[in-house]
């Protein structure tokens, strides 16, 4: 998924500029820039990253208009030095205005997803744990925001509620139990619907283990010691992930504990922009 039909994007990037336009159009480029005005413009890296966003800024330049040449230097889910050229737009000069706002929009915070990311997934070499993004995504910007967790190295967990099976703690108080909701999960899943079930503690897996029907178990909040108790209570009956307080400092002790993935909402719920500019 680190490339994306341009097909899925679009409604994503119209709406994007349909917002920063609104009726009026760009005023002051239509008041101030002579119509047939030419420029070439050069969007730079004013800090190291790994680039996302990059085809979905491509994208807005060419549905503001088709006629701008676009020519992108750095593909998605490169690695760029600070200074890095990332991309040349040639053409109409208001064109090429109107839609920088929205472009940088994207390609700043799909960068610093990516570049996150990439972060995290140093912590976790040489184990085998894979940090994960969760469902915490900006409205209306889950497809790119996790597309650019792919460009970091970060696996994809699910993009919506109709994917997989997630029973988390309030599904079980509801259900009745463990065991209830596990049967009833299992009992209406397609054969090709994972079942996943969120613990908090050591008896609540013991539970689990022994009722049978999860593919999956999320190990919410808990202590490191406490996840490789997890992960051997488990033996490889299933699929462990980790989940709840995964700060940066912390996820090379929770990869070595042996958990499967290492889910991580901040990817996406708390990153910081990438520092990209359009400099004429």
């Amino acid at each position: 998924m680190t490339t994306l039909p341009n097909l899925l994007l679009e409604p994503i990037v119209r709406a994007a500029l349909l917002e920063d336009l609104g009726p009026s159009g760009d005023i002051t480029t239509r008041l101030v820039i002579p119509e047939e005005t030419q420029y070439r413009a050069v969007l730079n890296a004013r800090e190291a990253g790994i680039a996302s966003g990059l085809q979905v800024a491509e994208m807005a330049f060419h549905l503001l208009d088709p006629q701008l040449d676009v020519e992108m230097l750095v593909p998605d889910g490169t690695v760029f030095d600070k200074g890095a050229e990332l991309m040349v737009i040639t053409g109409s000069a208001a064109s090429i205005l109107s839609a920088e706002r929205v472009a940088l929009n994207f390609a700043g915070r799909l960068t610093g997803i990516a570049t996150l990311t990439a972060a995290f997934v140093a912590k976790t070499h040489g184990t085998r744990a894979r940090i994960t993004c969760t469902r915490k995504t900006t409205p209306g910007l889950r497809l790119v925001e996790k597309m650019a967790v792919a460009h970091g190295g970060g696996s994809n967990h699910r993009y919506g509620l109709g994917d997989a099976i997630l029973i988390k703690d309030n599904h079980i108080a509801a259900a009745g139990g463990i065991h209830e909701a596990l049967e009833r999960a299992r009992a209406g899943a397609s054969h090709m619907m994972k079942v996943e079930i969120e613990v908090d503690r050591l008896d609540q897996l013991e539970e689990v283990l022994g009722a049978g029907g999860a593919d999956v178990v999320l190990l919410d909040n808990m202590e490191t010691a406490t996840l490789a108790e997890a992960v051997a209570m488990a033996e490889g009956r299933v699929v462990t992930e980790a989940s709840g307080n995964m700060r940066l400092d912390r996820i090379a002790e929770v990869a070595a504990t042996g958990v499967d993935y290492i889910s991580v909402g901040a990817l996406t719920h708390s990153v910081r922009a990438l520092d990209l500019g359009l400099d004429f």
